[in-house]
């Protein structure tokens, strides 16, 4: 684990001026992800795995002694050397299988890398969410204790029965619950992203961001193109069905044998003769020509082609799901934002100043403040939808990064 916290030096001695940026948070994140470790280490294996399978068989080496008593000599004493020569380049085709496994894991950690990445900055921006609802919360409980003031002005003046004050006093503690409320999802959303980061501990400071700053516009077809061309999920599901091909080429070659060769070299104590011997064997594929074994490795090989494709459609059918939200909020937002938000400001500014005047009535001043505050809050969960799908599909649909992800 970093043993750092959340504001990151810049230089030796030097501390971080400001919030921390999401590119800081992300590497924080990624240099104490378990994921990406577990992933980084499993590709580290598989190095260690292809350096093994192409090593050729150590050779043998004995002692050998023949006709020991015979006229009551020592017979044939000596020793021998033997070796197994690997055919038809199956040292060759182990290191290619490995190769595309380690294609796979390679692709296993880049999706670990990007689930990161993608928390992250989900995260991030739930941050920023949390405290603009804080800040409304406040803005409305502000409103609501002046509104109680006025009240009180106004109920002296006779201008407004008792119930009006007591009403006001009711929507102020109201705000003041919705206050707690906000607090508390800050609080929560700041503590989700600390455990991303591995640093549960730690505490955040208010962080910095443009919640209005979406980016460009996404388009369905170059979404799905770039998903297609750049998804490790679907890479990984290729190097799999290569894999698979290679898996093939290995089980043919697997039936033909491999050759023994032993050289013996013996002195006879009987004749004063040294001796030499060369044996040669291999099995006769008579019987098992690996046919199990190859047909096993087609069907796999089928296998992982279905597999393929079904990665590629479930891609595209995620795509689909999350374009549609995508496209809600983004029609959302945009309502909110260039009509209802600043109609519901207007007319709360001009209520609450005819509240204070006496010009209008206090269920009018109340149902203004609470339009405001729905009206804000519905935007602010309209752009918290807005950013996670954007964020989803940048991301390549890529995210729970602490969950258990299956084999692919």
């Amino acid at each position: 684990m970093t043993p750092v916290g959340w504001l990151q030096p810049v230089a030796p001695g030097a501390e971080q001026v400001g919030p921390p940026t999401v590119e800081q948070l992300e590497q924080l994140a990624l240099d104490n992800s378990p994921a990406v470790a577990r992933a980084a280490a499993q590709l580290r294996a598989l190095h260690g795995k292809w350096l093994q399978v192409g090593l050729p068989p150590n050779p043998t080496v004995g002692y050998l002694a023949d006709d020991i008593g015979e006229d009551g000599t020592a017979g044939k004493q000596g020793g021998y050397v033997g070796q197994q020569l690997v055919t038809a380049g199956k040292l060759a085709l182990d290191r290619e299988l490995v190769c595309h496994e380690i294609a796979q894991a390679e692709q296993h950690l880049a999706a670990a890398r990007q689930r990161v990445r993608t928390d992250v900055r989900t995260g991030y921006y739930d941050v920023l969410i949390a405290q603009e609802k804080v800040d409304l919360s406040r803005e409305l409980l502000q409103l609501s204790e002046r509104a109680v003031q006025a009240s009180r002005r106004l109920l002296e003046a006779k201008e407004i029965p008792r119930v009006g004050l007591l009403q006001t006093e009711i929507e102020t503690h109201n705000a003041r619950i919705l206050v707690r409320q906000a607090e508390h999802e800050l609080e929560g959303a700041r503590q989700r992203l600390a455990t991303l980061l591995g640093q549960p501990e730690l505490t955040a400071p208010r962080l910095a961001g443009d919640l209005e700053a979406a980016g460009q516009v996404l388009n369905w077809s170059q979404q799905l193109e770039r998903l297609e061309s750049q998804s490790p999920i679907l890479a990984a599901a290729i190097a799999a069905r290569e894999r698979a091909r290679r898996a093939v080429d290995r089980a043919v070659a697997q039936a033909r044998p491999d050759v023994e060769l032993q050289l013996a070299l013996q002195h006879d104590d009987a004749g004063d003769d040294t001796v030499a011997a060369v044996q040669l064997g291999l099995p006769l594929p008579l019987w098992n020509r690996n046919q199990g074994g190859i047909a096993q490795a087609q069907a796999e090989l089928g296998a992982e082609a279905h597999q393929v494709q079904r990665a590629r459609r479930e891609l595209a059918h995620r795509l689909a799901s999350t374009f549609q939200d995508y496209a809600d909020a983004r029609y959302e937002v945009e309502e909110y934002a260039k009509d209802i938000l600043p109609r519901a400001r207007e007319t709360l500014d001009l209520v609450t100043a005819g509240y204070q005047q006496g010009e209008v009535g206090y269920l009018e001043m109340l149902t203004a403040e609470r339009t405001f505050f729905q009206t804000t809050l519905a935007y602010l969960d309209a752009l918290r939808k807005l950013w996670s799908t954007h964020l989803l599909i940048d991301g390549l649909l890529l995210d729970q990064s602490l969950q258990p992800q299956p084999a692919t």
